[in-house]
């Protein structure tokens, strides 16, 4: 794997679009959500415009984007008027040659079996191991990233993992967590199996042996994540209650009160970004950064998620300058 750049919101967004627009052969997009307006038009429009001129434009989102649009508990999500806009955007992008996916229709709960999962691969090029979303909010209001990163073999297995994300979701079972080896580097990916996740798991198992840790994070850690960090030397930073919106400051709240830990973030823009750096009693440091928010609740509701676990220090080194320029 080549070494991957770290691309703030903005840069992602526009590198993204013309890595689309030059795009030859395949463009596979994965999203917890998927929104076209003002804001979104120009992504959504380079996606359109690379199916017409015949590259293979595949997308998958998740229906959690109704949920978001048009209130988590509203009867008639569907309806409301973004939500109109969205569904009118996916059936334009069909009739133009895109092959779209809605993952999660059939999920038991609106919050059981959601794809968190984010990246978007053109060609050999891969955006992955951040947290943006096609959302307005995503791209003007929230403190994240994307890595770029140019490997065949990467792109080639992300779009295996497509076809088996849909086609697990279209035919509604799980598998199992796995990983893939790029020399030094893994990429893990959870399956959508209920109470298994192999980011979940491993993060724990460094936060073990670690004698230090930062945390950077949406939410509060949980679970027995959560557990140990209280017995370490840990930084953490995830958004405080009143940051949050409505179900977001809840599950902060309750995440909190149950972990007693406190949040060292103290900054306006709301976090988004999820990494975690373990530095180890010789010195070294391992990073994992990715979708996953590192709370036990996603690991129970079979949440599909994607990280990279890296010891390479020309990515960790980006990830510290991420933070303290954006986060500390």
């Amino acid at each position: 794997m080549s070494v991957p750049t770290l691309l703030t919101t903005p840069e992602y967004v526009a590198e993204a679009v013309s890595a689309i627009n030059r795009a030859k052969h395949r463009v596979l997009f994965m999203s917890l959500m998927f929104t076209d307006d003002d804001v979104t038009d120009g992504f959504v429009d380079a996606l359109e415009a690379a199916a017409e001129r015949g590259v293979s434009v595949r997308i998958a989102a998740d229906t959690f984007t109704y949920g978001e649009l048009g209130g988590h508990f509203l009867p008639y999500k569907y309806f409301t008027k973004k939500s109109r806009a969205t569904t009118s955007s996916v059936r334009n992008l069909t009739k133009k040659g895109v092959t779209f996916n809605w993952l999660g229709r059939f999920s038991a709960t609106p919050f059981t079996g959601r794809t968190h999962i984010k990246y978007l691969v053109v060609d050999n090029t891969v955006f992955s191991f951040g947290g943006v979303n096609l959302y307005a909010k995503d791209f003007t209001e929230n403190n994240d990233f994307m890595f770029r990163c140019e490997d065949s073999q990467l792109a080639d297995d992300l779009t295996h993992e497509f076809n088996q994300i849909t086609k697990a979701d279209t035919h509604h079972y799980a598998y199992r967590s796995h990983k893939f080896a790029y020399g030094n580097n893994v990429v893990l990916t959870d399956g959508g199996f209920q109470g298994d996740s192999i980011i979940y798991r491993r993060v724990t198992e460094l936060a073990r042996e670690a004698s230090s840790i930062l945390l950077v994070s949406q939410y509060c850690p949980t679970g027995k994540l959560g557990r140990i960090l209280k017995s370490k030397q840990a930084k953490l930073y995830f958004n405080p209650p009143e940051l949050a919106g409505t179900l977001n400051r809840a599950v902060i709240s309750i995440g909190m009160l149950f972990s007693r830990h406190k949040t060292l973030y103290k900054r306006d823009r709301y976090l988004h970004a999820k990494f975690m750096i373990f530095t180890m009693a010789d010195g070294s440091k391992v990073a994992v950064s990715g979708s996953h928010n590192f709370v036990y609740g996603g690991v129970l509701l079979g949440t599909r998620e994607i990280a990279l676990e890296t010891a390479d220090k020309r990515i960790i080194r980006q990830l510290e300058a991420f933070f303290e320029e954006h986060v500390a």
